[in-house]
């Protein structure tokens, strides 16, 4: 890999970059401990490990709980809303805490009469009190009158909200068929992995939740809890199948390395050098910036105002014209917009000669033995492995939600087991050389490697992802390359709870 300056994360962390100064150890890259610290503190711009780690503490205090403020303005700024006198914040005063892109995405184009119909319905209920569940400088969870709510800061002052999740939660569910769910399982499930999944149904307000976990020796469990079908009454089984939704960017990043790992893809290479079917409107986006969410690449249609369509389109971008503008900031993460990965795809398609889901299946899925695994061009109703996803209604009972998936494949197109997602946590750098798998484990901008999300407060590597009836998360240990998969048939943030799994052990 290239010997070039890498910034710090938002939100860095010694202890991470202790655990990869061990880690390069361990392959040899260096003789000594203190060699491979100072290696990377150089890296990272600093003369020494010292001066690397009073940046990091400097840098941690200027943050604060950046998120955790934004959220507590939040609700002491819309929870007097059906008070007398309460002004409605004018746009420039919410534009003071939350970023453009959620204001524009989340709370749509009318930002004012947005927001308020979005919070104000909500906030009263709020000032029942906060319960802190994570607090992290620029993430923070927390629950409040029977919501989950999650806020995202960006690392840079003010520190405005980049993400804004409200989820109703299980103290709203009503529904008597979730009320006594069945479970079963394989392999040897860790009690506390039980006990947390049994607590999470209810709090979450889920019907039905798989959990799995499993290290690269091949030991492993999983276990499934609930309802696969509420109107048939089906139990979930461990080996069912369900829509994997943002998890499908890792396993697109994968099948892009292996290709940069055979040399038919350079990692520095202009992307133009390999399109054919499109080309980007600049020429100097390079394949390790598209992998890093990085490359400014505009997010093609119909996303994301319509990211769902009842069936996937053809797998080429031709139908968006020979070129694909590039107008976002480069170098710069920009939430989960598909626009990069979309580049990816297509770039996947040219070299390989094939569609992508052939191209993903015989780089990726059938080396790892992901046999449950694949993209259906619709929600696979008639296949007796797939899920039904819900949605929870305001009168607390579960519909079916699943006339619609993922419209763009890349981006969120994977239909999988929770074993499938273990295998492929602990596998995928089997694939890879050496020094390719742990450059793609090293923040390349901001808290993104080439593929995976880093925390590197906990030391883990993550991917998660939801729609329409289902969320998905996969989570990484970096010390020991142990993976946690979660996986549930409702649209609910479900990363906090596979953190939980992870952190309990095997």
């Amino acid at each position: 890999m290239p010997d070039q300056p890498r910034p710090l994360p938002g939100q860095p962390n010694l202890r991470y970059l202790k655990l990869e100064a061990r880690r390069r150890l361990a392959a040899h890259e260096f003789s000594t401990l203190h060699d491979a610290q100072l290696a990377i503190a150089r890296e990272h711009g600093q003369p020494s490990w010292t001066a690397l780690k009073q940046l990091i503490e400097s840098r941690l205090d200027e943050l604060g709980r950046s998120a955790l403020t934004q959220l507590r303005w939040m609700i002491s700024r819309f929870g007097a809303a059906d008070t007398p006198g309460w002004a409605v914040p004018a746009d420039g005063e919410l534009c003071e805490h939350l970023t453009g892109d959620l204001l524009d995405g989340y709370l749509g184009q009318d930002v004012t009469s947005k927001a308020v119909t979005a919070l104000t319905g909500r906030a009263a209920r709020w000032r029942e009190g906060l319960m802190i569940i994570q607090d992290d400088p620029l993430h923070a969870r927390a629950r409040a009158g029977g919501w989950l709510l999650e806020a995202d800061a960006e690392p840079e002052p003010p520190h405005r909200l980049t993400g804004l999740r409200m989820t109703p939660v299980g103290s709203q569910v009503t529904d008597a068929r979730v009320a006594a769910p069945p479970t079963s399982s394989s392999g040897a499930v860790p009690v506390a992995a039980a006990g947390t999944a049994a607590t999470a149904f209810g709090e979450l307000g889920l019907a039905g939740l798989v959990l799995a976990g499993g290290a690269p020796s091949g030991a492993g469990w999983t276990m499934a809890r609930g309802w696969a079908d509420l109107e048939r009454a089906e139990p979930l089984r461990p080996d069912h199948r369900f829509p994997a939704y943002g998890i499908t960017r890792l396993i697109t990043a994968t099948a892009m390395l292996r290709l940069i790992a055979d040399e038919r893809v350079g990692i520095d290479d202009p992307a133009n050098d390999h399109l054919r079917t499109v080309r980007l409107a600049d020429d100097s986006v390079t394949v390790r910036e598209l992998l890093s969410h990085a490359g400014g690449v505009n997010a093609p249609a119909p996303a994301p105002a319509n990211l769902y369509a009842s069936t996937v389109p053809v797998p080429s971008l031709i139908s968006l014209g020979p070129v694909l503008p590039c107008s976002g900031p480069r170098g710069t993460v920009r939430g989960k917009a598909p626009g990069d990965y979309a580049a990816l795809w297509q770039l996947i398609a040219d070299v390989t000669g094939s569609d992508y889901a052939a191209a993903v299946a015989r780089l990726v899925l059938g080396p790892l033995g992901m046999t449950g695994s694949s993209f259906p061009a619709g929600w696979p109703h008639e296949d007796p492995d797939a899920v039904t996803g819900y949605e929870l209604e305001p009168d607390g009972t579960f519909v079916p939600d699943l006339d619609d998936l993922t419209a763009i494949l890349l981006a969120a197109g994977l239909w999988t087991t929770a074993a499938d997602l273990v295998r492929f946590g602990t596998g995928w750098s089997s694939l890879l050389p050496a020094g390719l798998a742990s450059e793609a484990l090293r923040p390349q901008a901001g808290h993104i490697g080439l593929g995976w999300r880093l925390n590197l407060a906990d030391g883990i590597a993550w991917e998660a992802g939801d729609g329409p009836g289902g969320s998905a998360s996969l989570i990484v240990r970096l010390s020991d390359n142990h993976a946690a998969a979660a996986l549930t048939n409702r649209k609910v943030p479900i990363l906090g709870l596979n953190r939980k799994v992870c952190q309990q052990g095997s």
